[in-house]
């Protein structure tokens, strides 16, 4: 594995940061500015990057952009339609980026009338499960109205109507999608910890207390030193588990994405808790975008979750 990003990746990520600061929100006040999302979204559609997989983007590079995207909190629908936009690959099935169901609900649902979901064991159900043998279905279900939940930058809904089959993909091909889904929700749970913790860092460039910003102390500077050391931790595991997708087995790649989301899931928490504590008493309060980030971070966990005792490192 060559750690490096090629001229073309680091030009996507570049890109995709400099959308991201354009026109991401740059306060709470800014998640109602309906004009700003809206540019947002034409902006989003107009790159294409919902249809990376389609167009022969790597699991790394799909990373780079949800990271970045996460880390300045776009929100509009990306992670569901990328990774519906790869089942729509695996199938040869064309047409637009859709949402994604897990769990019987829509994922980036806002403005999409359909999601495209594994089909579960049970009728009517959809689901991220692993499979182990034969072929897996695929189907469509019709999606309801949007809402909010936990997280401020983006929409859920329930699939409502039973799911339409729309195809068949092998049973590794699963595996392999379900990789990828581990390193998108993964990258976005980075990208949201790299953002509070430059949300952190600038409070503590310019807060001042006896007569010092309290970036020079050293009970803040170790804090936010920490959350450095979590953060290129998480960049490593999670840089594998993205590049495993699509070199090595299918089994390999969905092992490293469990690492990958379980380690940067437990560093993330730390690094919203450092931030919030670092910007003391109005990280707690609603005017802070220290909250948006950790509610984006819990959000992304609960999707596709990953628990410790599903990894078997041989330790006993």
């Amino acid at each position: 594995m060559d750690v490096r990003l090629t001229t073309e990746q680091r030009e996507l990520r570049t890109a995709a940061a400099r959308l991201a600061d354009d026109l991401g929100p740059g306060s709470v006040l800014d998640l109602e500015d309906t004009e700003r999302v809206e540019r947002l979204e034409k902006a989003v559609a107009a790159t294409g990057w919902r249809s990376l997989r389609t167009d022969g983007a790597s699991g790394v590079e799909v990373a780079l952009v949800v990271e970045e995207f996460a880390r300045g909190l776009v929100d509009v629908p990306f992670l569901g339609p990328v990774l519906a936009d790869d089942l729509r690959a695996k199938l040869g099935v064309e047409g637009e980026p859709t949402a994604l169901a897990v769990g019987g609900e829509a994922v980036d649902a806002r403005g999409l009338g359909t999601a495209l979901g594994i089909l579960g064991t049970s009728a009517g159900s959809a689901g991220a499960g692993s499979a182990v043998a034969g072929s897996v279905g695929v189907g469509t279900a019709t999606v309801g109205e949007p809402v909010y939940g936990i997280d401020l930058t983006r929409t859920s809904a329930a699939v409502s109507g039973p799911f339409e089959p729309v195809g068949e993909i092998p049973a590794e091909e699963v595996q392999r999608w379900e990789a990828l889904a581990l390193v998108v929700t993964t990258a976005d749970i980075l990208g949201a910890a790299r953002g509070t913790y430059a949300l952190a860092c600038d409070y503590a460039k310019v807060r001042s207390q006896y007569g010092k910003t309290i970036g020079s102390f050293q009970a803040v500077a170790h804090l936010l030193a920490e959350s450095l050391a979590l953060i290129e931790g998480s960049v490593s595991v999670l840089r594998y588990a993205a590049w495993a997708v699509d070199e090595l087995s299918p089994d390999e790649a969905l092992r490293a994405g469990k690492v990958a989301k379980v380690y940067t899931e437990r560093a993330a928490r730390t690094i919203c808790e450092t931030s919030i504590q670092v910007h003391g008493g109005i990280g707690n309060t609603w005017e802070c975008l220290a909250h948006v980030f950790l509610r984006r971070v819990l959000t992304s966990g609960a999707l596709l979750p990953v628990s410790l005792e599903e990894i078997s490192l041989g330790l006993s």
